[in-house]
C-alpha cells in the first residue's frame, strides 16, 4: 500500500505521474503514465507520445491508489533496484 512516506521506496513503473517542477522547462508538466526507469530518468507514456523526463532536478507528482505524492527526483535519483537501500534516508524523513 502506497502512503507519502513509502512511496519512495515503491515499483514507479505502471504510475500515472505529472512533472510538477524541472529545470528543464521543456519537460514541466509532462504528464502520464511511467513506462520504465533507469537511475536518472523516467520514461512517460504521454498523449503525444514517449517523453524521457530527468529525475533528479524534476518535482513529480505520482497518482496511486486513489491518492497523490509529491516527490523530489534527488529522493527517488538511484536504480529501481537499489532504491529500497538507498532512498531509506528519504524515507525517514518523509512525513506520514
Amino acid at each position: 500500500m502506497y502512503n507519502n512516506r513509502n512511496i519512495v521506496l515503491h515499483e514507479l513503473i505502471g504510475l500515472r505521474v505529472r512533472v510538477l517542477r524541472s529545470e528543464d522547462r521543456y519537460q514541466k508538466n509532462i504528464s502520464g503514465t511511467v513506462l520504465d526507469e533507469t537511475k536518472n530518468t523516467l520514461l512517460v507514456d504521454t498523449e503525444r507520445g514517449m517523453r524521457r523526463v530527468v529525475k533528479k532536478t524534476s518535482v513529480f507528482r505520482f497518482y496511486a491508489e486513489r491518492k497523490s505524492f509529491i516527490v523530489k527526483g534527488e529522493e527517488i535519483n538511484f536504480r529501481p533496484d537499489e532504491r529500497i537501500e538507498k532512498a531509506l534516508k528519504f524515507y525517514r524523513k518523509r512525513v506520514i
